[in-house]
């Protein structure tokens, strides 16, 4: 099974490369067109999102939530076509709303300036410069778009496997390249594959079903499914509806748990091994309590040092490391596997996920097998996520490098996500109060009332001191109003700065 995703601009020649292209390889094509017309008469007011994000509006409380639902309902649609057969498909974000496959066949197709302002001059009827004015407008309506929904940068050319220039080749002879292309072994479909887009197809399904049903129609509610558990974040105003939840997935045929976290926000946690008893557990989830956050788990596992091989095929979104019965270079590289000899979670794993659901701070899980760039293109940048939590990563790697990676990690995180980001080691000292910080508290507070009791109890030998003519003691006032004020402000606000972390104030 193929899955081909074909991005393009306003008469760039993607269309026709994808139709050849699905001619060729006897698979179905589908364009983005299709889907937004279904979801229009699904009663998902697409038109309205889309008037908003070309004329740059901020979208309100409803407008999100149907945001939500429209992307359910392309992800659960492309979903069932994949699931039937191969397919081409052509639109702006294809590859996006499969997001974690990673056998997915990513293409952006790109034109020069002039030959688009000419196609667009002929089948439009414009003149040159309205139609290079089209051609730009319609461009940033893409890029708007692309943002608004996915949170990234659409002409990135990092999100794409081939970026294909159709003017100086037919889109015919193009589709012929890629056939070649297309059945090479890194763009098969696996079992673990099929697994990961199963649990798209149920989690936008389930995500559909709640933003159509007219009780919950107005949450606003994450989903997740992984294996034989759905997660589902909703914020505090909704929690008059947390017991409805479950019911409308146990009545499409839910059987696995149901876990409901009320959160305002989501906390991502990335780490390489989990101990559910451990301090830096405890203390994100006092962190949690406080901000009345969910967790996102992500499992990082460091490709390099796996404890069974996983062949680069295999998708880096997979929540069980399946056993290879063939070498990948006897069978090209794919993987020949079922779901038999998947394994279960990891015991730390799963006894960590126990206790975020008991104390009600469960966001979701997710186990990684990839590089850091592939973290990257795994994570949902549209979450909002409040904070970045980076645990123990790279374990098995030397001192030195373990310490390059796990920087190298966290500044790729903060450039890229605009969030704070950091270390599992910082959590007691950044946001916690311990035993040590009263006794830091206490000297910052001592510190200060002593310079009040220095100044307040010695006003008139200090007020005698700074009315004193002379150049000499004009100096000598000012170098001690230099050193006092910052001295006392440095004091006093530690002080402060640990009281309230006592009263967990932030």
């Amino acid at each position: 099974m193929n899955i081909i995703c074909i991005s393009r601009g306003s008469f760039g020649g993607g269309k026709l490369l994808a139709e050849s292209l699905a001619k060729k390889l006897a698979c179905d094509c589908l364009s983005r067109e299709e889907l937004t017309e279904a979801a229009t008469r699904s009663g998902i007011p697409v038109g309205r999102l889309e008037t908003a994000v070309s004329r740059n509006r901020p979208f309100n409380e409803q407008m999100a939530v149907e945001k939500d639902c429209f992307k359910a309902f392309v992800t659960a649609a492309l979903c069932e076509r994949v699931a039937k057969n191969s397919v081409v498909y052509h639109g702006r974000t294809g590859h996006l709303v499969l997001s974690g496959i990673q056998s997915i066949l990513r293409i952006r197709v790109i034109m020069d300036e002039e030959s688009r302002i000419a196609l667009t001059m002929q089948r439009l009827g414009l003149g040159r410069e309205k139609a290079r004015r089209y051609n730009h407008e319609v461009d940033e309506d893409r890029h708007r778009w692309a943002r608004t929904l996915y949170n990234v940068d659409w002409a990135d050319s990092t999100h794409y496997d081939l970026v294909l220039n159709l003017s100086r080749v037919t889109a015919e002879n193009a589709a012929a390249a890629l056939v070649g292309m297309a059945q090479l072994p890194e763009f098969q479909s696996t079992p673990a594959t099929l697994r990961t887009l199963d649990e798209l197809h149920r989690a936008a399904r389930y995500r559909l079903a709640l933003g159509q049903d007219v009780r919950t129609a107005s949450a606003n509610v994450k989903v997740q499914a992984k294996m034989n558990m759905v997660s589902v974040t909703y914020l505090p105003r909704d929690r008059s509806l947390a017991e409805l939840f479950p019911q409308i997935l146990h009545n499409l045929g839910e059987t696995g748990t149901i876990v409901c976290t009320m959160a305002s926000i989501s906390l991502l946690w990335i780490q390489e091994r989990f101990q559910a008893q451990d301090d830096s557990t405890t203390e994100v989830l006092e962190i949690a309590d406080r901000w009345n956050a969910a967790v996102e788990v992500v499992q990082l596992n460091d490709e390099s040092s796996s404890e069974i091989a996983v062949p680069s095929t295999l998708p880096a979104t997979d929540r069980t490391v399946p056993a290879p019965r063939v070498p990948a270079h006897v069978d090209g590289g794919i993987l020949d596997d079922d779901g038999a000899t998947a394994r279960p979670l990891d015991p730390g794993l799963r006894a960590t996920l126990d206790r975020l659901i008991a104390q009600d701070h469960a966001g979701g899980y997710t186990i990684l097998n990839c590089d850091i760039k592939g973290l990257m293109r795994e994570l949902d940048r549209t979450t909002p996520y409040g904070m970045v939590i980076v645990g123990e990563v790279f374990s098995t790697r030397g001192s030195a490098v373990k310490k390059r990676l796990s920087n190298e990690l966290i500044g790729y995180l903060v450039d890229n996500l605009r969030i704070p980001v950091i270390e599992a080691k910082e959590l007691k000292t950044k946001y916690l109060f311990g035993p040590t910080h009263w006794f830091k508290m206490l000297g910052f507070a001592a510190g200060s009332l002593l310079l009040v009791f220095l100044v307040l109890g010695h006003q008139e030998p200090i007020l005698r001191f700074t009315i004193a003519e002379g150049t000499s003691h004009r100096l000598l006032v000012a170098a001690g109003l230099f050193c006092f004020a910052p001295l006392f402000a440095y004091l006093y606000g530690n002080f402060t700065q640990y009281l309230l972390r006592l009263f967990r104030f932030e």
